[in-house]
């Protein structure tokens, strides 16, 4: 008798851990895009939901903080740590719901042991030791570490739908930056050649979105066994996008063409007065010089996917600025200075093989290419129609 109480506790015991963890739910929650920089690309977090323990938790890749040591410098250098944070789902409802944002919901289709598996590998992951990971944008984000940790834990196989063809990591940055013109600008001179290889599906889920879409139609193969990854989709945050507050109010290539036509205009004055205008060779020159100090310090020392094979080193890079003191002395007494004369056969030839690189740049570049040709051009004319009179 007292064997079959305690086979009866037993099974009543094994019954109740199945309908606890029956109850348990795991979701993929997809963020939309908001107006900051940083969050221009939308966001992706994980959410456990057990009821019978009181927990509705939401693990989130993302978390970073400004004030950690020279955080700006290691951005650049391609070296910040992101960390797995964890908040009461509530939390993050709210904070997504305040700042215009809302947020899908895809419930996954798991069993109990799959949830079970996915709670420890998040708790392990959230161990000190663990939560602090090195971020890469295109290939270990707060998009790719949730998608892991799904199929880490999943019996089987999660079997994707047929990705979008002829899509790059150019392409998607793109996409993203749409409304969002000087951003999407800055990022872009950033990115080289890399960033227009053809990319597969899996690389695409660097994106939210393109997650999210993906997970949507996937399913889990286990032999002859197929079931879908999701159960169900539901907007659990809908809100409308909160207006991108009202920046400069010209386009970088509206800005690029008004600085090629006063550069135009200052050729044209030299010309006229006969005399080198050495203050705006100060400004542009200068200007070239600093970007191209970024440039070259994103290609030689950042660890930045992407970013060491971008031929605007080739515009852009720290030359014009190291020989500036000698460029202005020598505008200043009227002398001829061969570096025009070498720039503007590098910017002409520059300008003529920018259509067979492999690399698709920013349509502002042309105009900006185009200023300095016309600032050295101007130098070379000026200075043989001196010398022919």
């Amino acid at each position: 008798m007292k064997k079959l109480i305690i086979l009866f506790l037993l099974i009543i015991n094994c019954v109740g851990l199945k309908a606890q963890q029956d109850s348990v739910r795991v979701s993929l929650l997809t963020c939309a895009p908001g107006t900051e920089i940083y969050a221009l690309f939308g966001h992706t977090a994980l959410r456990y939901e057990d009821p019978v323990k009181g927990r509705d938790l939401v693990f989130n890749y993302g978390m970073f903080s400004f004030n950690t040591p020279n955080f700006v410098m290691r951005f650049v250098k391609g070296e910040t740590d992101y960390q797995l944070g964890i908040a009461p789902y509530p939390y993050f409802e709210a904070e997504y719901a305040m700042r215009g944002s809302s947020v899908y919901q895809q419930t996954l289709n798991l069993t109990s042991v799959e949830k079970q598996k996915i709670w420890e590998l998040l708790e392990d992951n959230y161990l000190p030791e663990n939560r602090v990971y090195r971020y890469n944008f295109f290939y270990d984000n707060c998009t790719t570490r949730a998608r892991d940790r799904i199929e880490e834990c999943i019996d089987g196989k999660v079997v994707y739908p047929a990705e979008k063809e002829g899509l790059s990591f150019r392409d998607i940055v793109r996409q993203y930056t749409k409304g969002s013109e000087w951003d999407g600008f800055g990022i872009d001179l950033c990115l080289g050649s890399e960033a227009d290889v053809l990319i597969d599906g899996r690389k695409q889920m660097f994106a939210p979105f393109y997650l999210l879409d993906a997970v949507r139609k996937a399913t889990i193969v286990k032999g002859d066994s197929v079931r879908p990854l999701v159960l169900s989709e539901t907007k659990v945050v809908n809100v409308e996008r909160e207006e991108v507050p009202a920046g400069f109010p010209l386009s970088p290539m509206a800005c690029a063409l008004i600085l090629l036509v006063f550069t135009c205009c200052i050729a044209w004055l030299q010309l006229k007065i006969k005399k080198v205008i050495w203050g705006w060779d100060l400004i542009l020159f200068g200007a070239q010089g600093i970007a191209g100090c970024v440039i070259a310090f994103l290609v030689f020392f950042s660890v930045h996917p992407t970013v060491g094979s971008n031929w605007l080193i080739l515009l852009f890079n720290p030359i014009p600025l190291i020989y500036l003191p000698i460029m202005v002395c020598k505008a200043i007494k009227g002398r001829k200075d061969l570096y025009h004369v070498i720039n503007a056969a590098c910017l002409t030839l520059f300008i003529m093989i920018m259509p067979f690189i492999q690399q698709k740049f920013n349509v502002t570049v042309l105009p900006l290419a185009l200023c300095l040709l016309v600032c050295s051009a101007s130098h070379v004319f000026l200075y043989y129609r001196q010398n022919n009179k």
